[in-house]
């Protein structure tokens, strides 16, 4: 399906809905043209579900306003293993179908946000499996050639942001499942830190390992998603913050481990589309060294070989007693062993995986993120029928060690394969390191110039010289520095990259000077209030040119955000106010502007 809207990244949608280009009406004439018979789907929204959340969206207008609605209107998708209340949630098992009573935080924190949920999506049956061909619900192809896998579990969430469908959807991954689509569909998979974002609400695949991931288009995008669901849930017993408090910063010059020996199971087209991505990062500056992979190997190896399968099954086991037809085939094959393993078993497999993650740990000691292949090879259709054990074991040879490590995970885009089929690459770091990954997701993705997704569009990388992999400065701006605005050409044009969308601590208050309203004045008040901010890495070379511009009365100052952060940001002193107009109400300057009908000069 294609349309005025398909492939428009979130920027895009939020600039068309402030300039008029789209409607509520326009999107529910948009979702009313998805291709329902779509194996991606397993359910799509109808008129009743989309015209209940327009005019709870048009309640929360009426009274807060624009400024905490950052996605006013984006439509989105969710795997069908996350409970959305009054939805069915299937995990891609029909005789498990059950409507659920409330929705995951995941998806209300998103809903609390403004964006519109169209669909909940197809999947590996119970999230078990990494190729998109275990859903009685039928297979989900490759966006870009569907002769071959699109990668599972979440396979339909990766084919409806590949295809443009939606500019972001939630997936779940526990090993590989939120990468593994991604590379395969030429798409952005961020599995962040695990228990950074809610898990309560969602099937368990493995509990103690589970993540909500986001699929984007861009890193910006699911960036921007992340900042927007993460955050302690008080109701998730595995839920926890960021001990750090404070952001990791890459090194200088940004150092990357890649195993010592690379496994692609005789794929040429894969090897060499990495071996290009490599060099792609040298380029930018990247020092890289090799590691011995071996602790990591047999880390992953425990993930079905060891006590976790036994996991798998804990909540299922009642269902499974009453209807074990239920299960596809492959899952019932994959999951076979789990009743040999006793209560000494789980401990001993624990036992050994805190020993491994200590090496994994210890290996990667002073780099700033491990780089790997998302997928080692990527296999048709018909090839996944001959051995679907073998070749899904295969697939997550990169990925099935990361949750058992408390690794974060980015998945990008990486140089194409000569065959014309997507070829990402996976950045990896410990845990709380997300932001870090971010970084050297943008600078890839600046690098490439990539196409987004299936969509036919491709990355538009700002007309400036080739940014570099260095040291930078996190700064948040409140005006016409944010994104879309007049002023935004003097972080991009440095080379700045964005991170996300956030808030400050509830102690500032926003001014409008007169005349044309480019820069606001921030001011730290007792009687403060939660202001909307952009953070944006600036390469530290580049910082004190961008202070030299400022023009009195602002200054650069340290500014604490909502989360318990400091960061540098615009910042102005108090005398500096007096007189001009007190915005603070409107939340952010994006809001301000729109509800008072200005425009950015």
């Amino acid at each position: 399906m294609t349309g005025p809207c398909t492939g428009w990244t979130l920027g895009e949608w939020q600039r068309a809905y402030l300039g008029g280009a789209i409607t509520p009406t326009a999107l529910r004439d948009y979702v009313a043209r998805l291709p329902i018979q779509d194996p991606a789907w397993i359910t799509v929204a109808d008129g009743a579900r989309l015209a209940a959340q327009f005019a709870e969206l048009e309640d929360r207008l009426a009274t807060d306003g624009r400024g905490l609605l950052p996605l006013y209107g984006i439509p989105f998708a969710v795997k069908d293993n996350i409970d959305v209340a009054g939805w069915p949630t299937t995990a891609a098992c029909p005789e498990f179908h059950y409507i659920a009573h409330a929705t995951a935080p995941v998806v209300a924190r998103l809903q609390a946000a403004g964006a519109i949920l169209i669909g909940k999506t197809n999947m590996d049956q119970f999230a078990t499996g990494l190729s998109g061909t275990r859903s009685p619900y039928g297979l989900v192809p490759n966006a870009l050639n569907p002769a071959y896998i699109s990668g599972g579990s979440s396979s339909g969430s990766a084919s409806v942001v590949a295809r443009g469908f939606v500019p972001f959807a939630l997936g779940t991954d526990t090993a590989g499942s939120g990468r593994v689509p991604a590379g395969f569909n030429n798409i952005v998979g961020l599995k962040p830190t695990r228990g950074w974002w809610s898990t309560r609400g969602v099937v368990p695949a493995c509990r103690t390992l589970d993540c909500v991931s986001v699929f984007a288009l861009t890193v910006a995008d699911a960036a921007e998603i992340s900042a927007i669901v993460a955050g302690p849930d008080p109701d998730d017993p595995y839920s926890r913050e960021d001990p750090q408090r404070t952001a990791p910063r890459p090194c200088d010059p940004m150092t990357l481990a890649i195993p010592d020996v690379l496994e692609f199971f005789g794929d040429r087209h894969a090897a060499r589309a990495f071996a290009a991505t490599v060099e792609a990062l040298r380029t930018l500056g990247a020092h890289i060294e090799t590691i011995d992979f071996a602790p990591f190997r047999a880390l992953a190896d425990l993930l079905y070989q060891g006590p976790w399968v036994a996991e798998r099954i804990a909540p299922l086991a009642s269902f499974l007693k009453q209807q074990p037809a239920a299960l596809h085939s492959a899952v019932r094959t994959a999951l076979a062993g789990a009743i040999n393993f006793s209560a000494c078993d789980a401990f001993a497999g624990e036992h050994e995986r805190a020993r491994l993650s200590t090496l994994v740990a210890k290996t990667l000691r002073g780099f700033d993120a491990l780089l790997v292949p998302t997928a080692p090879t990527i296999y048709t259709i018909a090839d996944m029928a001959g051995d679907p054990q073998g070749r899904n074991t295969r697939l997550g040879f990169y990925t099935n060690f990361v949750n058992l490590a408390d690794q974060c995970a980015l998945a990008v885009p990486g140089v194409f394969r000569e065959d014309g089929l997507a070829a990402g690459v996976t950045f990896i770091a410990p845990a709380w390191h997300d932001q870090a990954l971010t970084v050297l997701g943008q600078a890839l993705e600046r690098e490439l110039a990539a196409p987004l997704g299936a969509t036919g569009r491709r990355f538009l990388r700002p007309p400036q010289a080739r940014p570099t992999l260095s040291r930078s400065v996190s700064l948040a701006v409140v005006g016409a520095h944010m994104r879309g605005l007049s002023l935004n050409g003097a972080l991009t044009q440095r080379h700045a990259v964005f991170c996300e969308c956030t808030r400050t601590a509830p102690c500032y208050r926003l001014y409008a000077p007169p005349g044309a309203p480019v820069r606001p004045c921030l001011v730290r008040e007792a009687l403060g209030a939660s202001i909307e901010v952009e953070i944006w890495d600036i390469p530290l070379g580049s910082f004190g040119a961008l202070v030299a511009e400022i023009p009195a009365p602002l200054a650069i100052g340290t500014v604490a955000l909502a989360d318990g952060r400091s960061v540098k940001g615009f910042i102005a002193e108090a005398f500096a106010v007096q007189g001009l107009t007190d915005v603070t109400a409107w939340g952010g300057w994006r809001a301000y502007l729109e509800n008072r009908g200005a425009t950015d000069p």
